[in-house]
């Protein structure tokens, strides 16, 4: 088998139906990945299915919030039950509250928190029987520039991007064992919606982050294509717990 050749195998990818998930989920189906994509838009899960597919590969959704009681679970029996097996999932599902900490309440910080982190853990724990069944499996997390630097609106954020990091290390560790691979990527400034919706609220957002990034350029969701595939495939199998910055060279930037 060739060392980033994903054929038969099938990956789950939660938030996958726009931005960086789906750009990972173009990179694993175009290099054979059939795939499950996990989102709670409808409507956007099947556009990104009927992308995906156009590709050549079997895709599927399945419409969930990811913060919902049992919702791995449910995710890993899906994929068992629509492609017989599970190898790959890609914790990418996030979101965030933009406020200055004295302003969170309880509930913004828990949402912040079960939506980023909590998800991810529970979503692993339920992949790993599955993944044992299947000989092995990876676990792709995705974590942030957050998950190294701070700012003033993003104490929930950075935290439960920082916990991504951490909570990669000890599964990687956990998991070895049974030849499960387990690491994070740490997207830099990526052009998505979520972005998008920071730029409108941050004055000069923007022209800030373009001057200290030596590729000279905002980040696409079809960057992360490739190191999707090599985390996901066998070209990573001496690779676990670690994080990969994706930033094109924001976070090396003196």
């Amino acid at each position: 088998m060739s060392l980033f050749d994903l054929s038969g195998r099938v990956a789950a990818v939660t938030g996958g139906n726009g931005g960086i998930g789906l750009g990972m989920a173009e990179g694993m189906a175009g290099a054979g990945a059939s795939i499950l994509v996990v989102g709670r838009n409808e409507t956007k899960n099947a556009d990104a299915v009927e992308k995906l597919r156009g590709l050549g590969v079997k895709a599927e959704a399945f419409a969930m919030d990811v913060t919902e009681a049992g919702a791995g679970a449910d995710m890993a029996a899906a994929a068992e039950d629509r492609f017989g097996r599970l190898d790959i999932l890609v914790n990418n599902a996030g979101s965030n509250i933009r406020k200055r900490p004295e302003e969170f309440s309880p509930e913004d910080w828990r949402w912040v928190l079960e939506t980023n982190l909590t998800s991810a853990f529970l979503f692993s724990q339920a992949a790993y029987p599955a993944m044992q069944r299947a000989g092995g499996g990876k676990i792709i997390n995705i974590g942030s520039m957050y998950s190294v630097f701070g700012a003033p609106f993003v104490a929930a954020y950075a935290a439960s991007k920082g916990g991504i990091v951490q909570m990669t290390k000890s599964l990687a560790a956990a998991w070895a064992a049974d030849n499960i691979q387990v690491n994070a990527v740490l997207p830099g400034w990526i052009d998505t919606e979520l972005t998008q919706r920071a730029r409108e609220q941050i004055d000069g957002l923007y022209e800030r982050q373009l001057a200290r990034m030596p590729a000279g350029r905002w980040g696409t969701p079809q960057d992360h294509a490739g190191v999707a595939v090599f985390l996901a495939g066998s070209a990573s199998d001496y690779v676990t717990g670690v994080s990969i910055p994706v930033d094109g060279g924001f976070s090396i930037s003196g």
